[in-house]
């Protein structure tokens, strides 16, 4: 379960059991019930804590704020294609032009001409460049993008997500999370 990310929801970073998080975009995290109910249940070793307590009539603990899985949970290799893993491919860019704004899909074979919604011939276009190749091949439209469409792996879109970091990262979080420098606006 992912949440929206603030210092008041006091929410638990999950790291697998090699103590890598389970995902950097979005970011891995679990509400504090969530977080608490896996520790009661076993499920989860507490690494580090906030300075915040849950009580009850006979029981306190603080909440944790880094937890790691007791088993390891394998990840697939190959994500599913969405809209939001496509744009992640690409780094939030059309792939023509480099502009962030207005991003669709644009089929390099277009579907028009027999071009199937496929990792290998979709890539991330704004509003202005897909209306500019409209159905075209890329060769009629003389429009090549920067990258070539490729089904990628989970550790690709780990590895790009890296580039996105949340607003709110804990300062206990900090050790387990490896952000590239923030992008360019």
């Amino acid at each position: 379960m992912n949440i929206a990310v603030s210092p008041e929801t006091r929410p638990a970073l999950v790291l697998n059991a090699d103590y890598r998080p389970l995902s950097y975009f979005p970011l891995s995290l679990w509400s504090w019930q969530d977080a608490v109910k896996a520790v009661f249940l076993e499920r989860v070793d507490i690494v580090a804590e906030y300075d915040s307590h849950v009580h009850s009539p006979s029981f306190s603990m603080r909440l944790p704020s880094v937890i790691s899985l007791k088993k390891y949970v394998r990840a697939t290799q190959h994500p599913v294609f969405t809209r939001f893993n496509l744009f992640l491919r690409d780094n939030f860019e059309c792939q023509y032009c480099g502009s962030r704004d207005e991003l669709t899909f644009d089929h390099l074979l277009p579907r028009s001409l027999g071009g199937h919604t496929t990792w290998e011939n979709i890539v991330a276009a704004c509003s202005t460049c897909n209306l500019r190749k409209g159905g075209k091949v890329m060769r009629d439209a003389q429009m090549t993008p920067r990258q070539m469409p490729y089904r990628p792996t989970i550790y690709d879109l780990q590895n790009n997500g890296r580039r996105f970091p949340p607003n709110y990262l804990h300062e206990s979080w900090m050790d387990y999370l490896y952000w590239d420098a923030p992008l360019e606006p």
